[in-house]
């Protein structure tokens, strides 16, 4: 004798639909609705009872009325090679007229030609790991990269006022002795000069007073103005000359 359709509505209708990761519970809704207009009983079994949790598992639908059963993936370690065999099974019948005290009592006095069954298969789905896993390729090679850079040395710039300070102090010496040594020159022919002066100064005086026959009143006058280039330009030559040369040796030295 043939069994009687299913006389609920599954939704889904094929498969329940598991999706991870599986570290943690995972849950798949099943809804069933009764349309037609008397009550119906329901079960829920499974092939791989200890690896699923069932809420609620049986119970009486009233007519047009729509019952949420949540199917409860207990956590596991997940094998992508491991070929999943897990099925569910929905049987209904029809709850008798009046009061049930037992359901399990009914379901073990029920005629099997008076039960409807639904077969339901598991699938596991990961989630979509190839972008999440692109994306994370590329922030690894952007943090290496970043890691590369920042342990890069920076470029050591050219030491231009380090490499090019002693040539310039060299340049300024050279120059400033170069300076002295003109001033030095001059100096020199300046002091000849005065000597020469000076002593031109003296042989004219001296012819002078040679050629002339001065009174005593002009000889005063006479022996002053020989006495004059003979004992005061000197002295006064060489206080210029020593401050000088003074000046030029701490300049040198310093």
């Amino acid at each position: 004798m043939s069994k009687t359709d299913q006389v609920l509505v599954l939704e889904p209708s094929n498969e329940l639909r598991f999706r991870g990761p599986f570290t943690d519970v995972v849950t798949a809704d099943l809804k069933l609705t009764n349309p037609v207009g008397k009550r119906v009983c329901f079960k829920v079994k499974t092939t791989a009872p200890r690896k699923y949790c069932v809420r609620p598992n049986s119970g009486i639908i009233e007519p047009g009325a729509t019952v949420s059963v949540a199917v409860m993936l207990q956590p596991f370690e997940y094998d992508p090679q491991e070929k999943n065999k897990h099925k569910f099974m929905v049987q209904t019948m029809f709850a008798p007229e009046g009061k049930i005290d037992s359901q399990d009592a009914l379901w073990k006095d029920v005629a099997p030609e008076n039960v409807m069954d639904s077969k339901l298969k598991c699938v596991f789905e990961l989630p979509d790991s190839s972008l999440p896993g692109e994306h994370t390729v590329v922030q690894e090679k952007i943090k290496e990269e970043r890691v590369k850079t920042q342990n890069k040395e920076p470029p050591t710039p050219p030491r231009v006022g380090v490499n090019t300070t002693p040539e310039t102090d060299s340049k300024k010496m050279i120059e400033e002795m170069k300076r002295i040594k003109e001033e030095n020159e001059s100096l020199k022919k300046e002091i000849n000069e005065l000597r020469n002066e000076g002593a031109r100064l003296r042989k004219v005086a001296m012819s002078q007073t040679v050629s002339s026959t001065p009174s005593p009143v002009q000889s005063t006058p006479n022996k002053a103005l020989l006495d004059l280039p003979v004992t005061n330009m000197p002295v006064y030559l060489y206080v210029i000359i020593a401050l000088i040369l003074g000046f030029l040796v701490g300049e040198f030295l310093i």
